[in-house]
Order: C-alpha cells, then structure tokens, then sequence
C-alpha cells in the first residue's frame, strides 16, 4: 500500500475502543490527540497507552492527551460509552471541526442523528466498530480478540475521501470498508448486539451459557430484532449471526455485562431501549426484548 496523507486526528475518548485504536495509529505514524478528563489526559501524557493485543502483540505509544480540542482536526473519532457521549461532546468545539470527517464508533444507532445536530458543519458518517478491547486502568488497553473491524456508511455517492478514511485505518492494522447503506451498516451490529448485551446482563451469564442454557430466549430475541431491522429496509442472516454466538470463547461477554458487574452506567437504554423505540416507531411487536430490558431496569433499581 502506497504511504497514507498524514491527517490530524482527534479521538474522542481513551478507553478501550479509542485507546487502541488511537494507539495503533499514533504506531503507524499519524498524528492524534485524545481528548479526555483532566485526570486521563495527564496520565496519558505522562506514561502513554500500553496496549496488551491478541491480534498486534504488547506496545507502548507516546501520545498528545488535552481535556479539550485546541487544533483544528481532520478526522473525529467518538469512542466514549453512549451513557457520556452527551457530556464528552462538550470538549470539543465545532468550529474546529468545521469540514472535518466525525466518526462515532458506539453501541446503539441514535447518537448518529445527535452528533450532526450538535456538529452541523461536520461530515458525521455513521461507523461500526467489532472488536472485543478493554481499559483495565487509565492508559493501558487489552484487546481479547483476534480482529478489529470497522464499517463505515457513506451515502453521498462517494469520493476520493472514502478511499483515504479506509487507507487511514488499513495503514493501522484495522480492516476497514464502507458502504453505500447506513441502514444496513447500523442494523447489522445493533440486530446482534441486543441480544447478546441484554441476555448476558439479565442473566449474569457469558455466551456460553446463554447459548446453551438460553438458547430459544437468544432466538426469541434475535428474530424480534431483525423484524424490526426488516421493517427498516434491512436483511439479516439469521443462521450466520447464530453461528457468531456460537463461535465466541465460551467466557465471552459483553461490555453491557461487564459494567453491570462494575456497577457502572449501563447502556441499556442506547442498545435495547433503540430497538424498542424503532419498534414501537415501525408498530412492530418485540415484547421479548422490552420484557428484557424491563427486568435489567428492575435489576439495577
């Protein structure tokens, strides 16, 4: 591959999606900024990101870390917990970001509507990220898996930018296409996710157990999802997502599960509290998935 144009790129969060991603691009050579807290931004500064990876082995970055966007970015990439995305968003001023290229890697599909509200005169392209990444501590990452993925949706036609946001990536180690169907790019993840995030919360299993103990409650809620994803113009192959559950490590889990165990802020109302709003939109019927995220809501008192 030809050497990739050096962008400014602004990444919105340090934790494990945009501690590792930002660290293998800060590795590749482009010039990056987290904006963080105070408190993350100065470690940062002063130690770097450790990254412990399956995939890219263990390395260390030296890294730019502000508690808010002094320069003009090329490129913003969003990668806190939707349960913060409304606070972090006010680290970053919009005309510095005038003209540039936002995107959000998050769980749910809503924030891409509320990021072109707050950022107008941005090109805010909805994106996917599948990779399973952990902060264990401000500043040093953990990825599990074997693969990080991105999808971006681009439906303006196309240009020479969407050439160079997937070099960007590759140049970094991560796979990386875009497609024409925003849709279809944001169902894909949210039709799978909610199932996967709301069974192993409700139950305090991983997939293993959910697979085999559970298996006709993932179903259940699997088919409610694509119906509603359908209603949205959106194909899903069941039998290729149940085969993705039954290929995860039988201790897998979610980051929904992982912070109930924490107890921290759950995500419940980006991931199953979307699907049931489009449900509800499209008068499709999903009492499974709202039966689920009622009980986790009673759970979390």
């Amino acid at each position: 591959m030809e050497s990739v144009e050096k962008k400014t790129i602004a990444i919105l969060g340090a934790g494990g999606i945009g501690g590792l991603v930002g660290a293998l691009l800060v590795r590749a050579g482009h010039e990056v900024v987290f904006i963080a807290k105070p408190d993350t931004a100065e470690i940062l500064r002063r130690d770097g990101i450790r990254v412990a990876s399956e995939q890219f082995g263990d390395f260390e970055v030296s890294v730019d870390a502000q508690d808010s966007l002094t320069v003009k970015a090329d490129i913003v990439l969003v990668t806190v917990k939707a349960t913060q995305l409304e606070k972090a968003v006010e680290r970053i001023d919009p005309e510095l970001v005038e003209g540039a290229t936002l995107i959000p890697f998050l769980n749910g599909i809503e924030h891409v509507s509320d990021l072109r509200r707050v950022f107008p005169s941005s090109r805010v392209l909805a994106g996917v990220i599948r990779v399973e990444s952990t902060r264990v501590a401000p500043g040093e990452i953990e990825q599990k898996s074997s693969f990080v993925r991105v999808d971006l949706a681009d439906e303006s036609g196309g240009d020479s930018r969407r050439v160079e946001l997937v070099e960007l990536l590759q140049s970094a180690g991560i796979a990386a296409t875009v497609h024409d169907n925003e849709a279809q790019v944001m169902w894909s993840k949210l039709s799978f996710l909610a199932p996967f995030a709301l069974l192993t919360t409700r139950f305090d299993k991983p997939i293993g157990q959910i697979r085999t103990d559970h298996r006709s409650e993932l179903l259940g809620v699997l088919e409610e999802a694509n119906t509603v994803a359908a209603a949205y113009g959106v194909d899903s192959d069941e039998d290729e997502q149940m085969s993705l559950y039954d290929a995860f490590p039988e201790n897998g889990t979610s980051s929904m599960h992982k912070d109930a165990g924490a107890g921290l802020p759950l995500e419940l109302e980006a991931i199953g509290g979307a699907v049931l709003r489009a449900a509800d939109s499209a008068s499709v019927p999903a009492p499974l998935t709202r039966s689920l995220v009622e009980e986790i809501t009673r759970q979390q008192g």
